[in-house]
């Protein structure tokens, strides 16, 4: 027998799926269908035997026959074509009149010469999917399809006849399901074809930065129609991504010699390279040593960067960036994601991880896509993850734009539910009430970010650290580190270029904010030491911010409600506004204190509330653990200066209060105990007298000592039980000797000289922290010096 029958079916379901956007659903009533009919078999189908007839909408007519003839004309034994793809182009053209998809289902090979000489071309339903059991079972499958085989019989027989003709040998004419109607053909995989001229205006749009929806409202205005066009959304938008990689490919050994140079002359600069199954180069991460520097300092909340995917950007370009010390945006990392998959997402965060030794964040905040939430939770279990709020808003504007123009109050509306409801509850109630009285419940968008709620909305993210300033406050978009620099038509060719430029500049802006931190004092608004003490620690920015809420204590009344020994709840709000209450649990005795407004956790600054509270409880300073080193102006350094701020007199006022509120506790439970009968009562009075006696001769000895010191004792520091000892034994001697008024001259003296050693030891630390600070401010001039020597170099090059 000289020839042999291969079985191969080419039409897989359940293959790679269309290329998704984030741009919304596709806009034609057939997506759903085109999303069925085995998606991306595409290229590698047309690559194989799937119907091609040339451009878009082209008829195939067979030799012999006229354009007239095509309305009855259909296959039948015998004819005749001059080759495969002749007989396969007019398969796809008669389907196409009359409503189905085609694709190649089996061939037969010459034994002799391996060449085909037999072809059957099938409808798209053909057959039933093959379901294996093992490969279900061994992988997982996060995309199910709809099943569309439906066993349909309806097929076209083809086989080479010696005198190299191509003969149909077999033609059924019946389907068992039912035809596509004209307008929905262009929706089926074998008549969805780009054509050259549609190719061309899709390059030009792109390269001007549209995104396939827009291209296509384009495409369809046109060519009057979107059955016209002969393609769908999904077919634009997996053209523009395989011309991207093709255009990226051009040009990517550009990235791999400037990643390889830079390391070349820095070993800390870090970049890995992950490979395709075929060795390609698929995603690309790369930190300079600055960028790891960096996140040893702010490297407790993160923001994944990926406005790349809106389309804004030609370039896959993802950085990882963070808030420095003066609320700017830092470096963490830069990417280029050829390969968008969850894989690549995975290995690119443990790369990145790798990079920061290992460290992960508290926190990171990406876009609203659930391959980078999988992602995340595959690589940060611990790190609390948030959902760019500014991004969800920005695509309300698309999804919710019907409902923005039918009803004008929804947005304002829909803004103060998200932002400023105070609670968990009351953001619950204001969502249903808002869903209700718009008739959104069946709305699946909404109920799709509504179910994310606790990703994005404020209300349930305050226990966390994300570095901003406020709650409510528009600043939680991704942080814009290229704005300015890269943009629409950046290509690799410019991008290292503008991104060597952005990090001078961003460079710069940190050093200018440094420099006016270390060189002029902000103007203080109260007689507060602890406005003094903030204006000295914390950076420019972050004082005005910390300053804001210290002045705004004054409108704010703080009124005790619950008092049990160790936590007091303070109830906080301004005068006459009792029903937007806040409330505070203040513990005295560790001076810490926690507000339901949840600011300090969120931003690391302590709120009004909070400061209300300590203005009541004579707390005149900011205890250490509320003043986070990362705010402050030494976050970068190991130099710690915070004592230049704490002198003396602050540091009494602080132990003054700590030993006041100690005190009140201990006496009102004293109290509580002594009054409950007569016999308690006596002893707690007996016991209080004698107290009041001792505390009386106690003044009195320190009185002596404030006379001849002239400063408050409690601060000079020295060991009392050593003086009071050596005192006694010297008193003993001398007054074998002495009279008693010599002995008080000698007491005198020796006073005087113990002043006058502890006055020493106030000038040489004083000194010791001039020292200190002048080599800090001296390394900041350094360091200015240096960078605007780099910025010269680099604009005389």
């Amino acid at each position: 027998m000289d020839n042999e029958v291969l079985e191969f079916d080419i039409g897989l379901e359940g293959g790679e799926g269309e290329c998704e956007d984030d741009e919304g659903d596709i806009e034609h009533p057939m997506a759903m269908a085109m999303a069925i009919e085995e998606d991306e078999l595409a290229d590698a189908d047309r690559g194989r035997g799937t119907a091609t007839s040339g451009s878009g909408g082209e008829i195939y007519v067979p030799e012999g026959f006229g354009a007239g003839d095509l309305l009855d004309l259909e296959p039948y034994e015998g004819m005749e074509f001059e080759s495969e793809e002749a007989a396969k182009a007019f398969y796809n053209s008669y389907a196409r009149r009359i409503g189905f998809s085609t694709r190649v289902s089996s061939s037969r090979r010459s034994r002799r010469d391996g060449a085909i000489i037999q072809r059957q071309f099938v409808c798209a339903k053909e057959g039933f999917r093959n379901l294996n059991e093992k490969r279900t079972k061994d992988r997982e499958i996060k995309r199910p399809r709809t099943i569309t085989r439906v066993g349909c019989k309806a097929a076209l027989s083809v086989k080479m006849h010696d005198s190299g003709k191509w003969i149909v040998s077999g033609f059924v004419r019946e389907h068992n399901h039912e035809l596509v109607p004209p307008d929905q053909v262009h929706c089926l995989r074998s008549h969805r074809q780009i054509s050259g001229a549609a190719k061309t205006l899709i390059d030009t749009l792109q390269a001007a930065g549209m995104g396939p929806r827009r291209i296509m409202s384009a495409l369809i205005k046109e060519c009057g129609g979107i059955s016209k066009v002969g393609f769908t959304e999904v077919d634009c938008r997996n053209y523009m991504r395989n011309n991207r990689q093709r255009s990226l490919e051009g040009d990517i050994q550009l990235v791999l010699d400037y990643l390889r140079q830079m390391h070349a002359e820095n070993p800390c600069f870090f970049y890995a390279v992950q490979s395709d199954e075929d060795q390609s180069m698929s995603n690309v991460f790369w930190a300079d040593p600055k960028a790891r520097l960096n996140y040893t300092f702010f490297g407790d909340t993160v923001t994944f960067d990926t406005t790349y995917r809106s389309n804004r950007y030609r370039l896959p370009f993802a950085p990882f960036t963070g808030v420095n010390h003066h609320g700017q945006p830092v470096l963490f990392g830069c990417a280029f994601l050829i390969n968008e998959s969850e894989a690549s997402f995975v290995w690119l965060f443990k790369t990145w991880l790798m990079a920061m030794s290992g460290r992960p964040p508290l926190s990171i905040t990406t876009d609203h896509d659930s391959v980078i939430r999988s992602a995340v939770l595959q690589v940060f279990p611990e790190t609390r993850h948030r959902f760019c709020k500014w991004h969800i808003f920005k695509k309300c504007q698309e999804k919710l734009s019907h409902i923005f123009l039918k009803y004008p109050n929804f947005e304002v509306e829909f803004h103060r539910c998200v932002n400023l409801t105070e609670s968990i509850e009351e953001f619950e109630s204001c969502w249903s009430t808002l869903i209700d009285r718009y008739d959104l419940r069946d709305h699946e968008w909404l109920q799709a970010i509504y179910s994310a709620c606790k990703q994005w909305v404020p209300v349930y993210l305050r226990d966390t650290f994300f570095a901003e300033m406020s709650i409510t406050q528009r600043s939680d978009g991704m942080n814009s580190y290229f704005d300015g620099y890269v943009n629409a038509s950046t290509n690799l060719n410019q991008f290292f270029k503008l991104y060597e430029k952005a990090l001078d500049s961003r460079n710069e802006k940190e050093v200018r904010a440094d420099y006016d931190t270390m060189n002029s004092s902000p103007v203080l608004k109260t007689p507060s030491p602890m406005e003094k003490q903030a204006s000295e620690l914390y950076t420019r920015k972050i004082f005005m911010r910390f300053q804001e809420e210290l002045v705004g204590t004054l409108t704010f009344m703080a009124s005790k409600t619950e008092d049990d020994g160790e936590v007091v709840t303070y109830h906080v709000a301004k005068f006459g506004e009792d029903h937007k209450a806040y409330y505070v649990k203040f513990n005295v005795l560790e001076m810490k204190a926690s507000c339901s407004c949840q600011m300090f956790e969120f931003s690391g600054l302590v709120c009004r509330h909070v400061l209300a509270v300590f203005r009541v409880t004579n707390v005149l300073t900011l205890p250490a653990h509320y003043i986070l080193k990362r705010w402050t102006r030494n976050a970068k350094s190991s130099v710690t200066l915070e004592e230049h701020s704490c002198d003396i007199y602050s540091y009494y006022l602080e132990s003054h209060t700590v030993r006041y509120n100690t005190l009140r506790h201990v006496a009102f439970k004293f109290v509580d105990e002594g009054a409950k009968s007569p016999e308690t009562y006596d002893v707690a009075m007996g016991a209080l007298q004698e107290a009041t006696k001792r505390v009386v001769q106690v003044m009195q000895s320190e009185g002596r000592i404030l006379i001849n010191n002239g400063k408050v004792r409690s601060h000079l520091q020295i060991d009392e039980s050593h003086t009071n000892s050596r005192s006694g034994h010297e008193e003993g001697n001398l007054g074998q000797h002495m009279s008693e008024d010599d002995m008080d001259k000698s007491i005198r003296e020796l006073m005087n000289e113990l002043e006058f050693a502890n006055r020493k030891c106030e000038i040489y630390r004083s000194n010791l922290l001039s020292v200190l600070k002048a080599v800090e401010d001296h390394k900041l001039e350094l360091s200015i010096k240096v960078e605007n020597i780099k910025i010269s170099i680099k604009d005389g090059l």
